[in-house]
């Protein structure tokens, strides 16, 4: 009966044994070696999330510094305000200059709550327009085709670039002479339509898939159907990012009321503050003055922190094409 020749580990089982020691702890030493390396990684990985935090924080308190200030200021007495060295917190917290304010802006011969009702309406008319135009004229510009439609959007979305202050002078008399001028029509005119608010659809709706609106086209749905039954309840990211920027960009704005209204019942609480500030009989009174800076910039606040979430979100998306 012939035999199979032994294999040399069969013939030799102390070589057999070196072998898979060699093999163990050549595995050892890779372990090690890749261990050290991901420790090392890690290690600087957490250094610099904690650097980042930490200047992200600083820089945050140095935003906030200003605003706590402001804040603070609107508790303390006239004197207290602008003392040297700066006082930050008062010797006795009068919160009744939240009173104070409305009552002499009536001394005055002019009221608080006039400024922030004619503000409010200039706020939300200004946005509901550019929100409906803006969308509306973006749909045409993203899903209709017609000729020279690349070039009249890039013509009007390039007025972005061209400053308020170059054509203010003839908006005015041109307002002036139709006889809007002294009146908060004027104001809603002038900011009714943007190009921004176009171009921030627009992109949005690059987004959306064109088989949304191939299927409602193929079901007999017309292009205002489309738009208002598809395009805009699936655009409410991009809705609320226009509708909170031109929200603040109207609640904050100074030159546009500066230069139509000049009944002080019409004045905006931006316009009314300055008037505030300059007034011979307030001037001295800083802690109203920054009693009425708190209350200006509360709503804004107010409307970020509930919107903010829909903000960035239709900032990042829209952004996703273009």
């Amino acid at each position: 009966m012939s035999t199979s020749p032994a294999s040399p580990s069969d013939a030799h089982p102390t070589g057999m044994v070196a072998s898979v020691t060699e093999d163990v702890v050549s595995t050892v030493q890779a372990v090690r070696v890749i261990a050290k390396r991901h420790t090392h990684k890690s290690t600087s990985w957490w250094i610099g999330r904690v650097a980042l935090y930490a200047l992200l924080v600083v820089a945050s308190v140095a935003m906030l510094i200003p605003f706590f200030w402001m804040v603070i200021s609107s508790f303390k007495r006239d004197n207290e305000v602008f003392s040297v060295p700066v006082r930050w917190l008062p010797l006795t917290w009068h919160p009744e200059n939240y009173i104070r304010i409305f009552s002499n802006s009536m001394a005055g011969g002019y009221s608080m709550t006039n400024w922030l009702k004619n503000t409010l309406i200039l706020a939300v008319v200004v946005t509901f327009l550019q929100v409906l135009t803006g969308s509306f004229a973006a749909y045409g510009f993203a899903r209709v085709k017609f000729p020279g439609r690349n070039a009249l959007f890039l013509g009007y979305v390039a007025t972005i670039a061209v400053p308020w202050q170059a054509y203010m002078i003839p908006q005015f008399i041109l307002l002036t002479k139709v006889g809007l001028s002294n009146t908060l029509w004027a104001i809603i005119l002038l900011q009714a339509f943007g190009a921004f608010g176009v171009f921030l659809m627009k992109q949005f709706y690059e987004t959306i898939p064109e088989e949304l609106s191939e299927s409602a086209r193929i079901d007999g749905l017309s292009e205002y159907g489309i738009y208002w039954r598809i395009m805009l309840p699936l655009s409410v990211p991009a809705i609320a990012s226009l509708s909170l920027l031109t929200f603040v960009n109207t609640w904050n704005d100074f030159l546009g009321p500066l230069l139509y209204l000049r009944d002080r019942n019409l004045f905006t609480i931006q316009l009314g503050l300055n008037t505030f500030a300059g007034d011979p009989q307030t001037a001295s009174q800083d802690a109203l003055i920054m009693t009425g800076a708190v209350i200006s910039v509360l709503p804004i606040a107010i409307i970020f922190m509930l919107g903010q979430r829909y903000f960035v979100e239709g900032i990042a998306t829209s952004g996703m094409k273009g």
